[in-house]
């Protein structure tokens, strides 16, 4: 028949893994030592980092003791506890004081002299607390079985140890929210609000709204810098998933070969320079939004992995046969006509199908009405704080020009010509931005020849678009004698993106 002490040592045990508070954890081992060996009184130690001991459970003492701390250097039998790896008993006549003279919970008056011992807690070589045992009778602990006691001082040193890690990582873990909020927080500060007035923009802003709150994925499109990866933010913060994390992944940027690590992740030795388990896009985005832009960019073999992940919500780390779960609501955005690309065989018709759920066209700026100058001074006001110039204005003239221009590179351009008007003016000390701040966008030379690009006949938008973007890439290269970084540099975007787009384009390097 299993022994109370054998009983007492398995539900010990048990509470390793039971889901129990802290106290609760920690009262439950004086309730078993209480059951199991002679004694009147116990005391369970943690220790701090500062060196103390710290009561965190008493029993038959007064609660005043879970009010103070030990520092064993005054308490000569506590740091003889620490300083044995076994338990420690000591004698009846022992000139070391009691750390518990006049705490015993007893009717007898003046009782300093009793049988006590204590066990050191130690995990892994670690001292983590202290466990001490008091009997009111000399002697109790003759016929005490010491391997009991043993272990039942690793199960308790056990218990402090999964409790401090539990505790770390509760700690941990309400660390990186307050992280995650902060980052969330700073990165919707950075994103520009969705300026205008025009029916064009209530629409877009309507659309957002009617399927924010789903977890539909949505496909956006529309020209280059019209505000797609804006749209992709609303939509986050508007959705019921606004707490978590949206993940950002440039579709067109991922490198060759590492692609589908970066989606997926991989684990341990699955490549050369995987030194480490990593976890891919998709893992971090789990209970939130992963934003795939420029989704048109992405190579027919991971169009294919990425379709499994929609479509079940399953997904394999590189080098690994475990498939992991994820839940994440997907916005991708794109410049190309996709419903075109898949004619062409360059995307899959099936993703094209599950990411075009609710499509979401962003309308370019020529076909917004009135909302250039609202643009424009929601832009300038930027610049007046960035460059502490309140009085700087617009010139009237200016305004209507700009109303003008056909604006291929949309918002993105406008903000850039303006800025660097701006920064013109304020340069020259002037309040007012006039025409002869602005680059050679707004002369009467350049207003013709953007009207080039405007067809006389029916002809492809994406085709007028590409034509357009060749010339810009060429125009680039003659300004920076065929360099692609600075032509990079001169219109504004990533190196290895504008190479690629010159590589489709046909213009030679």
């Amino acid at each position: 028949m299993p022994s109370v002490v054998d009983h007492v040592l398995l539900n010990l045990a048990l509470n390793l893994s039971a889901n129990l508070s802290d106290d609760d954890q920690y009262q439950h081992i004086l309730e078993g030592i209480d059951q199991a060996f002679p004694c009147d009184a116990s005391a369970l130690f943690v220790l701090d980092e500062d060196g103390f001991l710290s009561p965190v459970a008493v029993k038959g003492l007064s609660t005043a003791v879970l009010g103070r701390r030990f520092f064993p250097d005054t308490h000569p039998r506590l740091k003889a506890i620490m300083q044995s790896r076994t338990a420690i008993r000591f004698d009846a006549d022992s000139p070391l004081p009691d750390p518990f003279d006049g705490a015993l919970l007893t009717e007898q008056q003046n009782i300093d002299v009793h049988d006590c011992l204590g066990c050191s807690l130690f995990v892994e070589g670690q001292l983590v607390g202290v466990l001490t045992l008091d009997a009111l009778n000399v002697g109790a602990f003759d016929n005490l079985d010491w391997v009991s006691l043993e272990t039942f001082a690793a199960l308790t040193a056990a218990t402090l140890r999964n409790i401090a890690q539990f505790r770390a990582l509760k700690a941990q873990n309400r660390k990186q929210k307050s992280v995650t909020q902060t980052l969330i927080q700073q990165a919707r500060s950075q994103h520009n609000e969705m300026v205008g007035l025009s029916p064009q923009i209530n629409q877009l802003r309507t659309n957002i709204a009617t399927v924010a709150q789903s977890d539909y994925a949505v496909l956006i499109t529309g020209e280059t810098g019209t505000g797609k990866e804006l749209v992709a933010h609303q939509l986050h913060a508007q959705s019921h998933r606004s707490d978590r994390p949206m993940i950002y992944v440039n579709c067109a940027a991922l490198p060759e070969g590492l692609a589908e690590s970066e989606l997926f992740g991989h684990v341990k030795g699955a490549f050369t320079g995987a030194n480490s388990h990593r976890a891919g896009k998709f893992e971090l985005a789990d209970g939130g939004t992963i934003f795939l832009d420029e989704v048109g960019e992405l190579p027919l073999i991971l169009q294919a992995k990425l379709l499994r992940v929609i479509q079940q919500g399953e997904l394999q780390r590189v080098g690994s046969d475990q498939h992991l779960t994820v839940n994440v609501r997907l916005i991708a955005a794109t410049n190309r006509n996709l419903e075109q690309e898949v004619e062409l065989g360059h995307f899959r018709a099936d993703l094209f199908h599950r990411l075009n759920v609710f499509p979401i066209l962003v309308p370019p700026l020529r076909q917004r009405d009135g909302d250039i100058p609202v643009l424009a001074g929601y832009l300038l006001e930027k610049v007046r704080a960035q460059f502490n110039a309140p009085h700087l204005h617009v010139h009237p003239k200016v305004l209507n020009q700009l109303e003008r221009m056909s604006w291929f590179g949309n918002v993105r351009e406008l903000e850039h010509s303006l800025t660097r008007a701006a920064l013109r003016a304020i340069q020259s000390n002037d309040a007012t931005i006039s025409v002869h701040h602005f680059d050679s966008v707004l002369t009467p030379d350049d207003v013709e020849m953007t009207t080039n690009h405007l067809p006389q006949e029916s002809q492809s938008l994406r085709t007028l678009v590409e034509e357009y973007q060749k010339e810009l890439i060429v125009h680039a290269l003659g300004k920076t004698a065929g360099n692609w970084a600075k032509a990079a540099d001169f219109l504004q975007m990533d190196r290895g993106n504008l190479y690629r787009m010159g590589k489709k384009l046909g213009v030679n390097s």
